[in-house]
């Protein structure tokens, strides 16, 4: 493909910093490589010293296969890594460091788990509590936070920095390091030994890093460092595509590249080679609301191609019903099923539509893995609830629910494997409001017993006061309770429909025997619908699209208050509408669980009518 004016000008760029902002489907893979490849054959730079940064393992890859081909074969050993494997080389020349040295995920988590044993808390949600911690001990190494001055989202500050020198000195013990820890000794490693450095800049005089828009604080710092003196660092990113956030990617470090580097050029991949223009103008005329970014002008190459098309309905339930019809009239019209694809905000949104596909057999792949809501906590509490109606008197069953509500119910008479509510009487027969819980709860359970399962999923909540004690869980785990509310209205909503317990729980097998073929054949070459985050489709393109539950709350998502998380959110839904190369649909429900939808602000964007020209 022959290079535009603004990629000639990108990739014949020599020394000094540079700054490429490259929009979406602007061919930044082709300048990459293409500026490589100059720098060796025209300007006669040895490959040896020239080192490229991709974000993932697959990306720097592919990078390296695409460079290959254009070097039509020939030996150039330049430099494809990530950040952690390039860092982590350095780390293991200075201190000959190996594999063996780098914990497994599995290991953090047990590592955790014990800490949360030596403290004694209660956690039910305990892996859920676990990766939020575990997120923020790297948000705290990335960012190089004082530990004095971050606040946990999960727990208190005390308990936190307990956790956090907790880990780390069970990792000094076992002499292993995190991913996080190869990025934070590098960068002690080359700000305290000049020698060491001054041998790795002299290596890599020539930097060039994609997805630039990814970085945190920490990569940056030390390839400021490497970059030094001759600063010839080339950056391609998009700043209107920085959506890992919660990671640590910071957008603020691209947006200030020129105040780091004044002397720094400009240029801007504004073709975009991917979508037709209406896709690209609505895109367009979305970002623009952000106030953080570098303004660009973004235009297409293709034709006009097909209105958006934008839908509201009447339920979530409509919803999923007309997207499984488009899926089918594209089908008809000779469209392959893979080149489709839904986007969500969060990966747990995709259970109706997931479900509703089972029902009708159109073949799907998961870019993510779906946790399966049935698995949850709070579903397995209201199973427990009906299996006990149903006359379980499992021990196990009666110690999971005794005090979901409170009802003040000792471990210490249940200590038989089987209990008896007559056995619990006698017990507590001095105690008269104690004896009220018991006929309380068995006078519940016989009414669970004759209902529907949509009917008992609202009885366990409010005639049982399941929702009252996820109130005073919430408040003790320092979360929103809507957050736990919303399982339980997804929960009540996957009631519907069911005649029975027992069809309801043959359709959870069912659903999670779907969920692990998914999983196991996430790889498979299969002509089938792709259902991904808006998170994971980044780097993706299809010629079809639809994004689903654009509604407040959702797109954007509620927990979004910050000025900079909305921008996030509205960078996150132009990630998802450029994905889209011939046809993007957007959609929304007016209501939800019963409860009326507001239409989200980014629609609202979309269809506003430019301000006329005094």
């Amino acid at each position: 493909m022959a290079l535009s004016e603004s990629q000639k000008k990108a990739v014949s760029h020599v020394k000094g910093p540079l700054l490429c902002l490259a929009g979406p489907g602007s061919g930044k893979t082709t300048v990459i490589t293409a500026r490589t490849r100059f720098l060796i054959e025209e300007k006669k730079i040895s490959s040896m010293s020239i080192l490229v940064i991709t974000f993932t393992k697959a990306a720097a890859l592919e990078m390296k296969e695409r460079f290959q081909v254009l070097m039509g074969g020939r030996s150039c050993p330049v430099t494809f890594g990530t950040f952690h494997s390039v860092f982590f080389w350095i780390l293991r020349q200075a201190y000959g460091l190996s594999a063996a040295n780098i914990i497994r995920e599995e290991q953090k988590y047990q590592f955790l788990r014990e800490l949360l044993s030596q403290h004694h808390l209660e956690i039910e949600d305990e892996n859920e509590f676990l990766a939020g911690i575990i997120g923020e001990i790297s948000l705290v190494k990335n960012d190089r936070i004082p530990l004095e001055n971050y606040y946990s989202k999960n727990c208190s500050e005390e308990l936190f920095r307990k956790f956090f020198n907790g880990y780390q000195e069970k990792l000094q013990k076992e002499r292993l390091l995190d991913f996080d820890d190869m990025l934070v000794m590098c960068y002690e490693l080359l700000s305290q030994r000049p020698d060491i450095l001054a041998g790795w800049q002299k290596r890599f005089r020539y930097i060039l890093i994609d997805e630039f828009q990814d970085i945190n604080q920490i990569q940056y710092d030390t390839i400021r460092l490497l970059a030094t003196p001759e600063n010839n660092l080339f950056i391609v990113g998009d700043d209107d595509q920085s959506i890992y956030r919660f990671r640590g990617a910071r957008p603020e470090i691209m947006l200030n590249f020129k105040k780091d580097y004044p002397e720094a050029e400009t240029v801007t991949l504004a073709e975009n080679y991917r979508s037709v223009e209406n896709i690209i103008r609505a895109a367009g005329k979305v970002i623009k609301n952000n106030h953080a970014r570098y303004p660009k002008d973004i235009h297409g190459v293709r034709e006009k191609g097909e209105p958006i098309e934008i839908h509201g309905f009447v339920n979530q339930g409509q919803e999923n019903g007309f997207v499984l019809e488009k899926v089918r009239e594209y089908q008809k019209k000779g469209v392959a099923l893979r080149d489709m694809a839904v986007l969500f905000r969060t990966n747990t949104a995709a259970r109706p539509l997931v479900e509703k596909f089972m029902e009708y057999n159109i073949p799907f792949q998961m870019r993510d893995s779906l946790p399966n809501i049935y698995e949850h906590w709070i579903a397995q509490d209201l199973i427990t609830y009906i299996h006990m109606a149903q006359g379980s008197r499992k021990r196990q069953d009666f110690l999971k629910i005794a005090n979901r509500p409170k009802r003040y119910l000792s471990r210490d008479v249940l200590q038989d494997s089987e209990i008896s509510f007559l056995s619990l009487r006698r017990a507590y027969e001095d105690k008269d409001w104690m004896l009220d819980r018991l006929d309380k709860l068995e006078s519940d359970l016989t009414v669970i017993s004759r209902l529907k399962p949509y009917a008992a999923v609202n009885y366990i909540r409010n005639g049982v006061g399941y929702e009252e004690y996820l109130s005073e869980y919430a408040e003790y785990r320092h979360i929103r309770v809507e957050e736990l509310l919303e399982v339980l209205n997804e929960l009540q909503e996957a009631a519907k429909g069911f005649d029975s317990f027992e069809d309801w729980f043959q359709h959870m097998e069912e659903y999670k025997e779907t969920l692990k073929n998914q999983n196991r054949e996430k790889n498979r070459e299969e002509d089938a619908v792709t259902l991904t985050t808006l998170h994971s489709s980044k780097g993706l393109e299809f010629p079809v699209v639809f994004i689903v539950d654009i509604n407040e709350g959702t797109i954007p998502h509620r927990k979004a208050t910050l000025e900079a998380d909305l921008e996030e959110e509205r960078r996150m839904f132009y990630v998802g509408m450029t994905r889209a190369k011939d046809r993007l649909h957007l959609y929304y429900a007016k209501e939800r669980y019963g409860k009326k939808q507001d239409v989200s602000r980014f629609l609202d964007e979309l269809r506003a009518k430019p301000a006329a020209k005094s």
